[in-house]
């Protein structure tokens, strides 16, 4: 079971970045996929998810407005689209899958993790 983060980077502020989480050893369909960040010295929250089968999607207040979280079942995988960057969503990202029906916003609830990508966002 893999779970493989891409698409981080250094952007300037103001801009769009696309990330994608590409699912290996199960399917996306049947677990709540989420992303959550972490930044230096800071605890990982919770920033996207997406409800078993996609059903429903929930953010983050500091997501919210500026960020799409999708599914793309056919290539199992999960994005995580977002605008208006700002210095402050400089973190590590990391997606996540939980075996459950309802979207839990606690890091403790997901059992399966990528290795997470960096994005910088530069002022």
């Amino acid at each position: 079971v893999q779970l493989q983060a891409s698409g981080g980077g250094l952007v300037q502020a103001g801009d769009s970045l696309s990330l994608s989480c590409a699912a290996s050893g199960i399917s996306i369909r049947s677990y709540v996929m989420a992303w959550f960040r972490q930044a230096p010295g800071k605890e990982r929250e919770f920033v996207a998810a997406s409800s078993w089968r996609g059903a429903n999607t929930e953010y983050s207040d500091s997501a919210k407005g500026r960020s799409t979280i999708s599914r793309d079942s056919g290539k199992n995988s999960v994005d995580l689209q977002m605008g208006s960057l700002k210095p402050e969503d400089t973190a590590v990202y990391y997606c996540a899958a939980s075996f459950t029906r309802s979207i839990y916003r606690n890091a403790p609830t997901y059992g399966i993790w990528g290795q997470g990508t960096q994005v910088t966002v530069s002022s």
